[in-house]
């Protein structure tokens, strides 16, 4: 499956990060665990992941700082000695309607979600370049695709992570490069736990299946996109949202 392949998950500390550096793990991968401040879930994360028989480094770092980035980025190769798979998962929200969105709350959102993901696909793919092979795994939304009142922030980044992909794809294809992305719809994490009942139902109805995701169900997308499997399948956008936006 993924036996030797060594996997780089920014925002891994918890949530939708926390699933998908655990599963590559299952599958076999070492995994790199990149956090901004949790520390102490980082590291429980890394004994878990270890119990799994495989390698696990957690390596603080805030992705959307460029030099940041870059050092986390060559910590893990130089700790690891490849770089096979990138997980773009790091994401902020800050959400509230137009009118009363602060210029702040818009560009710290646009920084950590896309400015981050180019940061971390910028640097790691000159690695990929040289091993003339590597998958990239982008965290979008169905938001990015759809939009969501309260979110023009969110939404915009979302959208941006889309274009990236598609663009990266096309200029790294032909060494090999894979780059997709997975837009998950509503999934129990933190973010979606502090809604209220009202909200979560409202959401549920609008979902054909009538269920909020887990995020093993996002986990389980990014496994098959970094897998050989998918070695022909670039530059698409697979939603993972029980039929929501279809």
């Amino acid at each position: 499956m993924l036996k030797g392949k060594n996997a780089i998950v920014t925002g891994a500390s918890r949530g939708i990060g926390r699933a998908i550096a655990l599963k590559l793990a299952e599958k076999g991968a070492n995994i790199v665990i990149n956090y901004r401040s949790n520390k102490e879930k980082a590291e429980e994360l890394v004994k878990e992941i270890e119990a799994k028989g495989v390698k696990a480094l957690a390596i603080e770092g805030d992705i959307s700082n460029f030099s940041e980035a870059e050092n986390m980025i060559n910590e893990a190769f130089e700790s690891l000695g490849s770089i096979d798979i990138l997980v773009n998962n790091a994401g902020i929200t800050k959400d509230t309607l137009l009118l009363r969105m602060k210029e702040e709350e818009f560009d710290r959102v646009i920084e950590v979600n896309l400015k981050g993901a180019f940061n971390c696909l910028k640097h790691a793919s000159k690695i990929m370049m040289k091993q003339r092979s590597g998958k990239i795994i982008n965290i979008s939304s169905v938001v990015g695709l759809v939009g969501n009142a309260g979110q023009i922030n969110y939404a915009s980044a979302k959208a941006g992570i889309i274009g990236m992909t598609k663009a990266a794809a096309k200029e790294l294809a032909s060494r090999g490069i894979t780059v997709n992305a997975v837009a998950p719809g509503f999934i129990s994490t933190d973010m979606t736990a502090i809604l209220s009942e009202k909200v979560r139902e409202g959401a549920i109805n609008t979902i054909p299946l009538k269920r909020l995701g887990a995020p093993e169900d996002v986990a389980n997308a990014v496994s098959f996109l970094s897998c050989d499997e998918a070695n022909y399948i670039t530059g698409q956008v697979i939603n993972v949202d029980g039929g929501m936006v279809m």
